[in-house]
């Protein structure tokens, strides 16, 4: 009869069979019958244990590398129009219904916003985001950015892509023809939990958004920010939603708790379960731009290179709306360090 010690041996190497038994079906499914994984398929696999994590982002890179190619996409945003947003988002610190230490400050002028596109040139990005912290555009707003789009686009060459909210058909399609490359509007969270973190407007309401976005012709940009207090059911269920939008690119932020704010005094998400969650994203989302965006520097710290071996193809450069990034040198050694070519990625979807 075998010992208790020899027991729990056999049990934990039957654990390590099964999970590997696991990621072996889904290589096969996602490398060699080229299919997107069902559902109980992506709950068992966000549900390894912690140390089977390295084989999942392990089998996510590669499939980052057959489905995507080995590039990385560089990308700058500006916030051409900060604070003073109506809406409520609770993770927002540029709401106007929460105290916050973020100014409201107009849309700035256009020597400014093509200050910060030269800028994001010379880090060596392909793309660059114009971003207003509003509702959706009023007509006044609108004609600012399709002046600006031609503009960015003429001097830098840049990929110009925005996000300015709520937007409906004939907005999108005035965009689209101006020259605007990629709408930004995320999801952020599963349908189910959306009503805890915003209600100024519905889940519908950003899907209606990513519909119309879609149909005139622009690529859809549509991501999440983890850690607001979601399960993890409610992620599998976020990526099933993002699948049905099927965007182009999918940020993957993470919070990052700003005062002020109903989410300030939430925890970081621990940086091992930011690995398991941004293989999780690439293995369900196989086809997509997967950016590394908001809260990468403060959740996984000194693993932010593990993450550009876990699924991530694409990074934001430099600075954030409110909060600071690393500077785009500190990104660049680090895509050198691992030997990660710099280029433009498309997705044709």
């Amino acid at each position: 009869m075998r010992s208790t010690d020899s027991q729990g041996s056999a049990s934990r190497a039957d654990v390590d069979t099964e999970q590997r038994e696991l990621i072996d079906v889904a290589k096969k499914a996602l490398l060699d019958e080229k299919r997107q994984l069902d559902h109980d398929e992506l709950t068992a696999l966000s549900q390894v244990p912690d140390p089977a994590v390295s084989a999942l982002a392990s089998l996510a890179h590669e499939v980052r590398l057959q489905w995507c190619g080995p590039a990385v996409d560089l990308e700058g945003i500006v916030s051409a129009k900060t604070g003073a947003c109506p809406e409520d988002c609770n993770f927002c610190s540029q709401s106007s219904q929460f105290e916050s230490t973020v100014k409201a400050t107009p849309f700035l002028d256009t020597e400014n916003v093509l200050r910060a596109a030269r800028e994001t040139k010379e880090s060596g990005a392909s793309g660059f985001c114009i971003v207003l912290a509003i509702r959706g555009p009023d007509q006044r707003t609108l004609d600012r950015i399709l002046e600006l789009v031609p503009l960015v686009k003429k001097e830098t060459g840049l990929n110009v892509s925005v996000s300015a909210g709520l937007l409906n058909a004939d907005q999108a399609k005035a965009l689209a023809e101006s020259g605007v490359h990629r709408y930004n509007h995320n999801l952020e969270t599963a349908r189910s939990y959306f009503h805890n973190v915003v209600t100024t407007h519905s889940w519908e309401d950003r899907v209606q958004t990513c519909n119309v976005v879609r149909e005139s012709g622009m690529d859809l940009c549509c991501g999440a920010l983890l850690g607001m207090g979601e399960s993890d059911a409610q992620r599998i269920e976020l990526l099933e939603e993002l699948r049905s939008v099927a965007p182009a690119e999918v940020p993957i932020n993470f919070l990052n708790p700003r005062p002020g704010t109903p989410l300030g005094d939430r925890p970081i998400v621990d940086p091992w379960e930011a690995i398991r969650w941004i293989a999780m994203f690439r293995l369900a989302l196989p086809w997509a731009i997967l950016r590394y965006a908001g809260g990468r520097e403060v959740t996984l710290r000194d693993l932010q290179a593990v993450g550009m071996t876990a699924g991530i193809n694409a990074l934001i450069v430099g600075n954030y709306l409110t909060t600071l990034g690393r500077t785009p040198e500190e990104d660049l050694q680090m895509l050198a360090d691992l030997r990660m070519p710099i280029d433009s990625l498309s997705v044709a979807i």
